[in-house]
């Protein structure tokens, strides 16, 4: 499922060919995806111009000065820019087309993916609302993490991976950021010390950074807007590492799951 660096990478790859376009149709050709795509989308958003593309957590957000479009990949998701008269590809759900002759095509092979608009702002979207910080937001540290923290006995990693939290902190990149804390993902969120959440937030904020450097993480089908796979994967540490050596100290990564999730943990690098 694209994570938040999957889905930022998306984000540079489209904004520059969308921002400052006019689009000039909505073609819907299933409307049945995770949540229904709004009848009237066609209507309200045809002869309007892209000012901004943003994200908010995994949603990238086309705002206009009539509403915003929102998407989410959902787990096998595509935004492409294309030609408006390129041959479709089965799964092709969505067509954005712009005045200069291109397209913005959404594919999603398993239609968990959504195309939503809203005329209020978007941060009071039902969807986004009540989500946490922004990992690069100025207010997110460790100071904020073990302020929130206080008193749950939720394992670390189940707690940096709660969107009410922090958001975009996925599976593969929260395995990642601890062992790069040097912390256990099992330790009770609130008995970790400030020295360790301030290292904890500095790992979360440079895995994401340089995730969103190499183009995310492709472990399964994620590619970005131009076709190419994410190569961040090449330099997991632990994630997938299952029984393979410790890159720092040459003992057996183990696997485990918290959440229903896989944990991957060096028990000598990574001490309870």
């Amino acid at each position: 499922m694209p994570e938040l660096p999957e889905v930022e990478t998306v984000r540079r790859g489209i904004a520059p060919h969308l921002i400052g376009q006019t689009v000039t149709q909505v073609i819907v050709r299933q409307p049945r995806l995770r949540w229904p795509v709004p009848e009237t989308l066609t209507a309200m958003l045809s002869g309007q111009m892209i000012r901004r593309v943003d994200r908010r957590a995994k949603y990238l957000l086309l705002r206009t000065d009539a509403g915003t479009l929102l998407f989410h990949l959902g787990m096998t998701g595509r935004l492409r820019i294309l030609p408006s008269a390129t041959p479709l590809q089965k799964h092709d759900h969505v067509d954005v087309l712009l005045a200069d002759g291109h397209c913005l095509r959404f594919n999603d092979s398993r239609r968990f993916g959504a195309v939503l608009w809203t005329v209020d702002p978007p941060e009071q979207h039902p969807l986004l609302q009540t989500l946490g910080l922004e990992p690069f937001d100025p207010a997110f540290s460790g100071s904020y993490l073990q302020q929130r923290a206080r008193g749950r006995t939720l394992a670390a990693k189940a707690f940096i991976m709660d969107n009410h939290i922090v958001v975009g902190v996925g599976n593969i990149y929260a395995n990642e950021a601890l062992f790069a804390a040097g912390m256990s993902p099992m330790r009770a969120a609130g008995q970790i010390t400030l020295n360790e959440y301030d290292r904890l937030a500095a790992a979360i904020q440079a895995i994401l950074a340089e995730a969103i450097r190499q183009g995310g993480t492709t472990v399964r089908d994620f590619v970005g807007s131009d076709g190419q796979p994410g190569y961040f994967q090449q330099t997991l540490q632990v994630y997938g590492r299952h029984g393979l050596p410790c890159v720092v100290c040459g003992e057996a990564i183990q696997r485990s799951r918290i959440g229903q999730r896989a944990t991957y943990c060096c028990p000598h690098c990574q001490p309870c």
